[in-house]
């Protein structure tokens, strides 16, 4: 495993159940998958040594976040199995790229203009009009690297301070909802869907996901469709997430893809059969995919170090409940937007899980006498 953080972690705890051996490389020494994986590797994505070292003692080697620079992945796919391939982790890696790959699978996104000069950002203004959001080309995630801008002036200001990278500027959307599919694709060609998830975020970072969503069928066969779309074009094996914007018109839009276990995914985890990190393993090691049915209504929430801002969360209503799951990533420093954990508040079929999973999320404040 590529990367040593909580989506490393729960695939380690799969792994390890299914009775395979895990080796984690990562630079940190306090890997939350690191700690538990049966060989912690702590060094840099490039460093030689390493890299031959997990060549020399794996079968096959994944990845659990998409930078690890895809030149690593290709150099290792000339010694070992590699899922998923470079090819398709490369894409992910670059907003414009994705965005171009969607569009040439005809998947529509929201207007966009790629950003490398002020003489772009004035002319995406002019194409598109006012009201953008401008967001770095690479290594941006969970709100970081974006900027919503109503002029030219405002945009350049924000590309400088972004370090005048290479930037992509976006339509804002009258956005409806947002939605996003997580599908699992074999060596063989063997697809197996999730439940589509609907996702509420706060400041850029994932805050809910519920299933069932509320959206028509026609919209999660769309999203599902263009899912589809895009593993059998890159021949992808792993677990892939797509996530869409729906405008008020209903129009569903591509926004971006994540060639790995993902986030809104996190509810498969107490909610099917087969978890999506289950499937990951099952999908590179070259066995038949597991049930993907949702047999709970659920929704996941997320839980950021800034709760511990007061103090400890008060975790005895969560663990009280026989109807909420809690999982902790091990993380030793909390801090303001870090991923900490999720809890998932699971229901029969047809009930609402949402409203009751706000309710729970309020207790974990701590409160003073």
């Amino acid at each position: 495993m590529l990367g040593g953080g909580q989506l490393g972690r729960m695939f380690t705890h799969a792994a390890t159940a299914m009775g395979y051996r895990v080796a984690v490389l990562d630079p940190s020494p306090s890997s939350p998958a690191g700690e538990i994986a049966h060989l912690h590797l702590q060094a840099d994505y490039e460093d030689k040594q390493a890299l031959s070292k997990l060549v020399k003692e794996c079968a096959v080697i994944t990845t659990e976040f998409e930078n690890v620079p895809a030149e690593v992945l290709e150099h290792l796919q000339n010694d070992c199995r590699v899922y998923p391939a470079a090819g398709a982790v490369g894409i992910a890696q670059s907003r414009i790229r994705e965005k171009r790959f969607a569009q040439s699978l005809g998947i529509p996104c929201t207007a966009y203009h790629p950003v490398c000069s002020k003489q772009d950002i004035e002319q995406a203004f002019k194409e598109i009009g006012p009201d953008l959001i401008l967001k770095t080309d690479r290594f941006g995630y969970d709100g970081k690297g974006q900027v919503v801008v109503k002029n030219a002036e405002q945009a350049i200001q924000a590309w400088k301070d972004l370090g005048a990278v290479e930037c992509i500027l976006e339509k804002v959307i009258d956005l409806q909802t947002e939605i996003s599919s997580v599908l699992a694709r074999s060596s063989t060609g063997e697809i197996s869907y999730f439940e589509i998830a609907e996702n509420i975020h706060r400041k850029g970072i994932l805050f809910t996901s519920t299933v069932p969503a509320h959206v028509d069928e026609a919209t999660r066969q769309l999203a599902r469709h263009h899912a589809q779309k895009i593993a059998e074009d890159l021949n992808y094996c792993g677990v892939l997430a797509t996530e869409y914007f729906i405008d008020r018109n209903n129009d569903l839009y591509f926004n971006e893809m994540a060639p790995r276990t993902h986030n809104s995914g996190h509810y498969t985890i107490d909610a099917c059969y087969t978890s999506q990190f289950e499937q990951q393993v099952r999908a590179i090691c070259g066995l038949s995919l597991g049930s993907a049915v949702t047999h709970s209504a659920v929704t996941m929430v997320n839980i950021l170090g800034d709760l511990w801002q007061e103090g400890e969360p008060r975790w005895c209503d969560i663990i009280d409940d026989p109807h909420v799951k809690l999982h902790l990533y091990g993380k030793q420093q909390a801090r303001p937007g870090r991923k900490m954990g999720h809890f998932c508040v699971l229901a029969p079929p047809g009930e609402d899980t949402l409203v009751q999973a706000e309710r729970m999320y309020s207790r974990l404040q701590p409160k003073f006498e």
